[in-house]
């Protein structure tokens, strides 16, 4: 099966969920049940394998060593199948089933959908979405986990136009994710971390750049880690790193700031890269956990409560490792320059040298809001030649427009993340800033203070400018006369 057939097919499946089903929550039972049928259809492969080499055994062929999941009797997709009623019910005992018989795995990897619901999914509808998946086989030979990962993606991406403000919560364009890894640079053994991973879009763009850059991938497996607030969204994550062919990683359900996953004792875990994409300036974020927090986040001081950013920012770098520690964080353009509280925390982090560059980027980006964002770079040990500087990018203008939504293509991604390599200035586009000058300007680091917009000047020759001349003459001659007719007319002239 090609991607364009895989990808019509799965798309076609939300088109029969369509009525009943609000669109927000299609991702909610559609994912499920694409995992259901690839853990089904690859434990069939399995098994045809393991007869094969134990020439038939069937108690040997049914060791559990011979199976990357376990699937109880009964649970398997097949057994779904010949249900004829109560089949929401069925569905759910299959996956909770699976679900026990690989805690260490799959334990909640199918959420929380409410199956059973009739008055939302009837037996007839689900009937008709379980042949709908029937009719594809989704085993490793008919559908390699690279191309079955990219239709997985370009699901989420469709989900994510059909519900456009709430999508924000859980996709970050990939183009957008693709220039963060880029500027990390994370490479094979190295450890990735995304406090507020989402669909998990950023530890896989990890895993895509190793693999482009000729290292073994193989090697960060047990080096993924992510933690997301929202089930679904957990679950989808997992599900998308176990489809893209990862072995080996952690996604751990949660609130980041309340709660962190990964620690030792009473210190935050560290990582080689640490990337996300917070929510923007959350309201009730956490504040009264922060005024005593055991892990010390709060080092640079309280965030406000009414914006976490800096909480992120903060527990950000507290989870980059010594030494080879670096990260990438988006942000809205309104933490560059508030006062108050995040303008003392702004000026303890400058003050600490790790802030190695501040990206501009274009309007209407991303999902949910049409306010233009930015990207802080950081890093534990900045390069001699960078120390006390800075390097602020206005790349607010590269982008193309689009109706709903603008992007950025592949070769904006490559221009912005060239003048970050580069750290040079760049007229009207870059300039490298010391903390010295940041200081002067109060830490304030709105990037219209640093960069004057490249003035485009006209080069005309004489013959044109006498042209431009006379153009200009013709139209206010005829102007002028105009007006002394309407003013003749309304009797206001003699």
């Amino acid at each position: 099966m090609t991607l364009s057939e895989l990808e019509s097919h799965l798309w076609e499946s939300a088109n029969i969920l369509r009525g009943p089903v609000d669109a927000a929550d299609f991702k909610t039972y559609i994912f499920p049940l694409l995992f259901f049928k690839r853990v089904s259809d690859v434990h069939d492969e399995e098994r045809e394998a393991a007869l094969a080499e134990f020439s038939g055994d069937d108690e040997a062929a049914s060791f559990s060593e011979n199976y990357r999941f376990q699937i109880p009797e009964g649970c398997h997709w097949r057994d779904v199948r010949q249900v004829a009623t109560n089949v929401g019910q069925a569905l759910q005992t299959a996956m909770r089933g699976i679900e026990q018989a690989n805690p260490h795995t799959l334990y909640g990897i199918f959420g929380d959908a409410h199956w059973s619901n009739k008055d939302r999914l009837s037996d007839s509808l689900l009937r008709d979405l379980i042949e709908h998946f029937s009719r594809i086989d989704l085993g490793n030979k008919a559908a390699q986990s690279d191309i079955l990962g990219q239709s997985y993606e370009y699901l989420i991406k469709k989900f994510a136009d059909a519900t456009n403000k709430k999508a924000g919560e859980f996709y970050t364009p990939r183009s957008v994710v693709k220039l963060m890894v880029n500027i990390l640079d994370p490479r094979e053994g190295e450890s990735i971390y995304d406090p507020t991973c989402g669909t998990g879009g950023m530890l896989l763009e990890a895993i895509h750049h190793v693999r482009e850059t000729q290292g073994d991938i193989r090697k960060l497996w047990g080096k993924l880690f992510g933690q997301e607030k929202n089930l679904t969204t957990a679950a989808i994550a997992r599900m998308n790193l176990y489809l893209h062919g990862a072995e080996d990683f952690q996604i751990v359900r949660g609130d980041t700031l309340r709660g962190p996953a990964f620690y030792l004792g009473d210190n935050l875990a560290t990582f080689d890269c640490v990337i996300a994409n917070p929510p923007f300036s959350l309201e009730k974020w956490g504040e009264e956990v922060w005024s005593s927090d055991p892990y010390g986040r709060n080092f640079a001081g309280m965030p406000p409560g009414k914006s976490g950013d800096y909480a992120f920012v903060q527990h950000m770098l507290k989870s980059m490792a010594a030494g080879t520690g670096r990260m990438a964080v988006v942000l809205p353009h309104g933490a560059l320059f508030r006062m108050g509280k995040e303008g003392a925390i702004r000026q303890k982090i400058l003050g600490m040298d790790l802030l190695e560059a501040v990206i501009g980027l274009g309007p209407n980006l991303f999902y949910g809001t049409g306010l233009a964002a930015c990207i802080l770079v950081f890093r534990q040990q900045k390069p001699k030649d960078r120390k006390n500087k800075v390097l602020v990018i206005d790349a607010s203008k590269e982008f193309k427009t689009g109706r709903a939504q603008n992007e950025l293509l592949p070769e904006h991604v490559e221009r912005i993340h060239g003048w970050v390599r580069d750290y040079t200035d760049v007229e009207g586009i870059a300039r490298v800033v010391t903390l010295e000058e940041i200081s002067s300007n109060d830490h304030n680091l709105n990037i219209p203070r640093y960069i004057e917009p490249k003035v485009e000047q006209e080069v005309l020759t004489v013959e044109e400018a006498i042209q431009q001349l006379r153009e200009g003459a013709q139209a206010a001659f005829a102007a002028e006369e105009k007006l002394v007719a309407i003013l003749k007319r309304e009797g206001l002239l003699i």
